[in-house]
């Protein structure tokens, strides 16, 4: 570090760095969900934001659409993140798979989670694509 950068310079570096991805992927719905978990625990939000966006998913060896779908396939096979999977099946969405491809991964879910995390993968699918399709402009 510069001797001149003092280290909560370089956090809200990060910080900021973190929103614009979380931004970037999620769109409203990630901006939504952060500012849900900071009315609990603001620091808790900016760990989310400057970590798990400003550190990981900023890491340029892997594209955002990649990432997006390691994130689908986990959560789906742990099953009991239901808020989370539909907050990845927006940016899912966001970044440019498809519905057809998303149900897709489902199905090949259904081969190394089993068929009810698939089902409850598909479900929740259903009604993140139901609300996307009813917030686009016809």
């Amino acid at each position: 570090m510069p001797p001149h950068q003092r280290d909560d310079q370089k956090d809200d570096q990060r910080y900021r760095r973190g929103r614009d991805k979380l931004k970037q992927m999620m769109g409203d719905v990630g901006e939504q969900a952060l500012d849900n978990i900071a009315r609990i625990s603001p620091d808790m939000a900016r760990y989310v934001a400057e970590f798990v966006f400003g550190e990981v998913h900023s890491r340029s060896a892997l594209d955002i659409k990649t990432r997006e779908l390691a994130a689908l396939a986990s959560l789906v096979t742990r099953g009991g993140a239901e808020p989370q999977l539909r907050a990845h099946l927006h940016a899912a969405l966001n970044v440019g798979w498809s519905e057809l491809e998303l149900v897709e991964l489902m199905i090949e879910m259904a081969v190394y989670a089993g068929f009810p995390a698939a089902l409850n993968g598909l479900y929740a699918a259903r009604d993140v694509f139901a609300e996307h399709k009813s917030k686009s402009p016809r």
